[in-house]
């Protein structure tokens, strides 16, 4: 199921990387545990929801990987502040293994087609909370929209 709604934009706390499509699942492990040495240097430990920002550029593929941020963490080193977002956005809800995330972006495709709808560049995932269980995974899964005129 695909919703559409106007979403308020969400402070996090990531690193930034330009990458390719194909390489992002090589990447994000390590960009993430930037984020979460931080967090734990600041003494948070659990509770914040991990994040993949991605923004088209000519150059390939521009990623933000991190969390929600939490109050009182101070952005260091390659940990930057910045944010998911505000506006218009598709949202679809993946569960499962991550494995299955393609299918969720696909629908989301597939939706913004049938709806006449033209995604606006950025789209993103708020993962969690975090399960052991990969069949109790879950994902949020959001693309950025253009505004409709009038």
């Amino acid at each position: 199921m695909v919703v559409e709604e106007r979403v308020g934009g969400r402070p996090t706390l990531v690193v930034a990387a330009l990458t390719s499509p194909e390489r992002v699942s090589e990447v994000w492990s390590g960009l993430l545990d930037e984020v979460w040495a931080l967090l734990r240097s600041a003494g948070v430990v659990s509770g914040c929801r991990n994040v993949m920002l991605y923004r088209d550029t000519v150059a390939g593929l521009h990623i933000e990987v991190g969390v929600l941020a939490p109050g009182g963490v101070r952005p260091s080193g390659r940990v930057v502040a910045s944010g998911l977002p505000a506006g218009p956005v598709a949202t679809t809800v993946h569960r499962g293994p991550y494995t299955g995330l393609g299918a969720a972006h696909r629908a989301l495709g597939t939706w913004c087609r049938a709806a006449g709808r033209q995604p606006a560049g950025s789209r993103w995932e708020v993962y969690g909370p975090h399960r052991d269980d990969p069949a109790r995974l879950s994902v949020e899964v959001s693309w950025l929209l253009a505004d409709v005129p009038g």
